[in-house]
């Protein structure tokens, strides 16, 4: 057995790839689950579980990056099972911008809707499509009805990615805020 094992969220994949090529870290394997698990949370602790054991197969050592993402602790609680780490914070959004920029957005305006470069690049699929506004857009006020704007937690600086958020934020009718947040959170873990 050789090297470190990193399960992962899917909608991380491309930022992971990054940090892995800039920092030069060996012996590291990715493995990213599909991220359309975030559409039935409940599958996630399971999907993690038999990734995590099939890594333990070749890897002398396991990492997850996942959040808690909706699945109430039992993420957690399959970890703690397994003896494995997982990156701090309940979402994606809390560890990319850091647990205290998020809690001061959420401070600011609790009607804040979150896109990280993922889901700016892929909002059309996820979230327009996904939560069936193309085809029935009368469902809009009852879904974003209680969001005032849309938060952009840029990881990397890509012109194609900020003019999707924007277009997204445009789709919504909502004014939109752009926060850089890097990749260090990922770096940080993963250098540990």
């Amino acid at each position: 057995m050789t090297g470190t094992a990193i399960i992962a969220c899917g909608a991380l994949a491309r930022e992971l790839k990054a940090v892995i090529a800039a920092s030069g870290l060996e012996g590291l394997s990715l493995r990213c689950l599909p991220a359309i698990l975030h559409n039935r949370p409940e599958r996630i602790p399971e999907a993690v579980r038999a990734a995590v054991r099939q890594a333990r197969a070749t890897h002398d050592r396991v990492l997850v990056l996942y959040g808690d993402c909706g699945t109430g602790g039992a993420l957690d609680a399959v970890l703690a099972e397994e003896g494995v780490e997982r990156i701090p914070g309940p979402h994606c959004y809390a560890f990319l911008a850091g647990e205290a920029e998020f809690e001061a957005l959420m401070a600011e305006e609790v009607g804040s809707f979150f896109l990280t470069d993922y889901l700016a690049r892929h909002f059309e699929r996820l979230v327009w499509r996904g939560l069936g506004l193309d085809r029935h857009p009368e469902l809009q006020p009852m879904i974003f009805g209680a969001y005032r704007r849309v938060v952009h937690l840029a990881q990397q600086p890509d012109p194609e990615v900020s003019a999707k958020a924007a277009a997204a934020a445009a789709r919504l009718g909502l004014p939109l805020v752009v926060r850089h947040t890097g990749l260090g959170a990922l770096r940080r873990f993963m250098a540990a």
